[in-house]
């Protein structure tokens, strides 16, 4: 079987000891290699360009700029990398801000080890990823644009929407507001990962969604049957 090639990661913090140890951390697995480092959003705008990074870890606070707001700059410098947040700041304003900015994450920098890689990981893989602090907060940051987003003018709301899904589609649904990834979820249902993927995609056209985020928030904001 093939090795898997490092995930490329750029670490964009404005604390030096803290971006310093993060970097030594991430590098002393095979599963990573960073591929640069930034203290400042304006830097970071330079490097991500040139070192081609699959995920940059972004800190929310940095100096003259929030991380949120420097995240279309981010993007377009590197249209390829999926930025994921990496912040101390448990507000739910600044996770909506994120996810409507178009993070991939929002992690706690007081998540262990495990959570963190996994969280890269999944963020490489094209996937959301949500610090389990965090989760609560997700459908009060995310409902409202989540529901604007989901209704274009002239079409139906996507909550209207969940009757056209088909019993598997509305199971997979669930396990993905469960915040688990397309691998888990085809462990789960004992189907294989592309047919999963197939259904996610089939799931957000007809709720009119974009992201998986999005899927998560619907079903969390949906009052449960009693």
């Amino acid at each position: 079987m093939t090795a898997q090639p490092p995930v490329r990661v750029m670490v964009v913090d404005d604390h030096t000891l803290f971006r310093r140890g993060l970097i030594a951390l991430l590098g002393a697995e095979g599963r990573f290699e960073v591929v640069g480092e930034a203290g400042d959003a304006t830097q970071a705008q330079r490097l991500a360009a040139q070192c081609a990074p699959q995920v940059i870890l972004l800190d929310n606070h940095l100096p003259g700029v929030k991380g949120v707001d420097a995240l279309p700059g981010l993007r377009a410098a590197a249209p390829a990398a999926r930025v994921l947040m990496l912040t101390m700041s448990e507000d739910a304003s600044d996770l909506g801000a994120a996810l409507r900015g178009g993070a991939a994450g929002y992690v706690l920098k007081s998540a262990e080890h495990d959570e963190l890689a996994q969280a890269i990981e999944r963020a490489a893989r094209g996937e959301a990823s949500i610090s389990a602090a965090m989760a609560a907060k997700m459908a009060e940051a995310l409902q409202p644009a989540a529901a604007a987003d989901a209704a274009p003018p002239g079409q139906p709301l996507a909550d209207d929407a969940l009757a056209e899904l088909s019993p598997r589609e509305r199971e997979i649904l669930e396990l993905i507001a469960r915040g688990d990834s397309n691998k888990q979820i085809a462990r789960e249902l004992d189907i294989a990962e592309t047919t999963v993927k197939i259904h996610v995609q089939h799931i957000l056209r007809k709720l009119n969604l974009s992201s998986r985020v999005q899927a998560a928030v619907l079903v969390a904001s949906r009052p449960r049957a009693r």
